[in-house]
């Protein structure tokens, strides 16, 4: 027989996705007894040790995120890739729950869950989002921080402001607040008015890649403009010389979308603007080809400044 919950502990249950701590159910009035006979029929299952779900069959993911932080206990938000996750700055959820604790406290390991220490408590936490997890500008720079490296940190930051998810503002407000940052510089150059419009990491990586290393003008990211009745915005423009250079992260072209491409490239030419097409491969394994490429292309349209980034680099090499 379902034991009916007290009223208070059953709208807890249904703002946790059906989770309850043990310590909650024994606040709100329900005796170990109780919870031992939900379980014993059934009516309740273990998620981890102390937190339970009250109903049987698979937890859905919604319910699996509020045990851990049930689990990692008082002031633990979910963070790092779950946060991102949430936040809508990641398409794919990660593997295992990410869940950062006070540096206070120590706690056993937890089945599918990484652990994080973290000094910020509530400044880190988001003030109304449920389950509990950090700010999205927190989020952000705990990600750059575990990054291999700066260009991976300052992508993260890209992606965020792309998505609209946060402002340059915000972002460096919260980096002013971390007395310790890995790659300090790094992510305060890419939060400067000057790196303004830098939406994804494909164009953080054009830019750092490509424009710097090879002496090339700073083309207008993301660019709004009006091409064959449509309203459409540029990766890359640089009007002067009348090219554009498109950056695609996809690993393939669904059809649909690579026929847009086209119509898109068409519009541009008829306009007279020259296209050119780059992939993230292009900029990792060939960004000196990408930027001979681009080089090429702006000289069409008059004198440009360029300059080779080592001996072997194609950039300016007499033809």
């Amino acid at each position: 027989m379902r034991i009916r919950l007290p009223e208070a502990l059953d709208r807890l249950a249904q703002i946790q996705y059906g989770v309850l701590s043990a310590a909650q159910a024994q606040q709100a009035g329900m005796s170990a007894a109780a919870v031992r006979s939900c379980l014993r029929t059934g009516s309740w299952q273990v998620i981890h040790r102390g937190v339970y779900a009250t109903f049987s069959g698979k937890p859905p993911r919604e319910a699996v995120l509020w045990a851990a932080v049930l689990r990692a206990g008082p002031e633990a938000l979910l963070s790092h890739y779950t946060a991102a996750e949430l936040h809508g700055l990641t398409d794919t959820p990660a593997h295992a729950i990410h869940v950062t604790i006070p540096d206070s406290r120590r706690i056993a390991p937890i089945r599918g869950v990484v652990l994080h220490l973290g000094s910020r408590g509530l400044m880190a936490a988001h003030p109304t989002a449920l389950p509990p997890r950090t700010k999205i500008e927190e989020t952000v720079l705990d990600l750059a921080q575990i990054a291999r490296n700066a260009e991976d940190g300052c992508a993260w930051v890209a992606r965020s402001l792309g998505r609209a998810l946060t402002t340059q503002g915000r972002l460096m407000d919260a980096l002013n607040q971390r007395p310790r940052v890995h790659f300090r510089a790094e992510l305060a150059e890419i939060l400067s008015p000057e790196w303004a419009g830098i939406h994804s990491a494909l164009e953080y990586r054009y830019v750092k890649w490509v424009e710097i290393p090879h002496g090339l003008p700073r083309g207008r990211h993301q660019a709004r403009a009006l091409s064959g009745g449509r309203r459409v915005r540029r990766d890359v423009l640089y009007d002067r010389f009348r090219l554009i250079v498109e950056l695609d992260g996809r690993a393939a072209h669904p059809g649909d979308t690579r026929w847009q491409d086209i119509r898109r490239d068409n519009a541009a030419l008829i306009d007279g603007l020259m296209t050119l097409r780059f992939g993230w491969d292009d900029l990792r394994f060939r960004p000196c080809v990408v930027a001979d490429q681009v080089y090429r292309a702006l000289r069409r349209c008059g004198p440009v400044a360029a300059r080779p980034c080592s001996a072997i680099c194609p950039v300016m090499a007499v033809r």
